[in-house]
């Protein structure tokens, strides 16, 4: 049966939606092709009918979760009464953070995963790092051009590392610890800065 074009780019869309949220969840190898495609009701056979290869998925899932993230951080930004970036750094060095990976930062998410991925991927996950500090350099305080951007990504490092430190310990209150100090820091050296 014949599928038609409408149809087969929201199966794509499907595709991509779940693979940035497993990968996000389980890691690259955490989860196959199989599955993915049976979450969304497709067969593992119709995978190529979409996408040329799992590095393409990935690329593809890879923009997909930092579009997700950047559309989190502006409700966040906009609804902040005040600091809009302590409120952006305040939300990703949280708990709720914490434990939902899956609809997360990329980054903290499989940071270490994706520094090893092929140059077709790893241009994916660029682009995605200079929209994330775009968007960081946006809402960040500072006189100039210059010293918003220094301030998004020392920000989005320290924050990215505070979140895979807490993530990385099963002590519940060493975790607490590094988010609010971490946070904390950040907080007190944006200020500082100003």
């Amino acid at each position: 049966m014949k599928v038609s074009k409408e149809v087969m780019a929201e199966h794509k869309e499907q595709i991509i939606a779940a693979a940035a949220r497993r990968y996000r969840e389980r890691g690259f190898d955490g989860i196959s092709v199989a599955d993915l495609m049976q979450e969304v009701g497709l067969t593992h056979g119709g995978f190529y009918r979409h996408f040329s290869s799992k590095d393409e998925l990935i690329a593809l899932s890879v923009l997909r979760a930092v579009s997700e993230t950047i559309i989190e951080w502006r409700k966040i930004a906009d609804d902040a009464k005040g600091d809009r970036f302590g409120a952006v750094v305040h939300y990703y060095l949280s708990l709720r953070h914490h434990d939902h990976r899956e609809t997360g930062c990329l980054a903290a998410a499989l940071g270490c995963e994706l520094s090893r991925l092929p140059s077709p991927v790893k241009e994916a996950v660029t682009e995605g790092e200079r929209q994330i500090i775009d968007f960081l350099r946006g809402i960040a305080p500072g006189k100039t051009k210059a010293l918003r951007r220094k301030q998004a990504i020392v920000a989005f490092a320290s924050m990215v590392g505070g979140m895979t430190l807490a993530r990385m310990t099963s002590d519940g209150e060493l975790r607490q610890e590094i988010l609010k100090d971490v946070a904390h820091a950040l907080s007190s050296s944006v200020s500082a800065t100003v």
